[in-house]
């Protein structure tokens, strides 16, 4: 079971999380600084240097252009690329394109977990991404991932037996719930980023880093 930590904010930050045994570790990018939290590509590479070893180094893009997506590729040479832009802004065609251009940078798309048509969409990316990850939808303002909120891991679990590439799980886990969330979905990881933040800031709590991941190494 591997794990995945969102919003690294800092050099020291990721070295930290890197030594727990974070898997993967995740910065969220743009070009634009139109989201709160968002590091410029030049901010990002400086803090994804402090990933060492197998670690690998997760650059997240909420953008909505294209062309801005590419830019950020180039100017921070993910080991992964994590799209989290709405459906019908990134398709599979979109997705496709991006590994043909950076054959050596794997893709992981963003699935929105709201219903039974998630399992359709999630097909869409079938061998088409290198990976899922599925989160939460905010029912108050519909935004999409980073909201401390759980969706319906039974249709999480219906993803995971549908598709063939490996899926994440997201949206609200943290320490209190892995256990839950694995047992239920058996996912091919976890992913966490409100409920593994200090409180009210965007700094990580490194000690709750740590339980999540040995909860995520123990869980049958």
């Amino acid at each position: 079971m591997i794990t995945q930590i969102y919003e690294v904010q800092s050099f020291d930050e990721a070295k930290k999380l890197a030594e727990i045994g974070v898997d993967s570790i995740g910065v969220l990018v743009g070009i634009r600084n139109e989201w709160p939290g968002e590091l410029s590509p030049e901010q990002a590479k400086e803090v994804l240097s402090g990933v060492t070893g197998q670690v690998k180094k997760v650059v997240l893009s909420l953008s909505k252009n294209f062309d801005d997506i590419i830019e950020i590729i180039k100017r921070t040479d993910p080991d992964i690329l994590h799209l989290a832009a709405e459906p019908e802004i990134i398709s599979p065609a979109d997705v496709q394109v991006i590994k043909n251009q950076f054959p050596d940078i794997k893709v992981m798309r963003t699935i929105p977990v709201e219903n039974e048509e998630c399992i359709k969409l999630a097909k869409q990316y079938d061998k088409v991404a290198d990976y899922l990850l599925l989160d939460s939808r905010r029912k108050s303002d519909g935004q999409l991932g980073a909201t401390g909120e759980t969706h319906d891991w039974d249709l999480s679990k219906k993803i995971v037996d549908s598709v063939s590439i490996p899926v994440i799980l997201a949206g609200g886990l943290g320490p209190d719930n892995l256990v839950e969330a694995i047992t239920k979905v058996r996912p091919f990881g976890v992913d966490s980023k409100t409920k593994t933040d200090k409180e009210g800031r965007r700094e990580k709590d490194i000690e709750k880093v740590r339980e999540f991941v040995k909860i995520a190494r123990e869980t049958k």
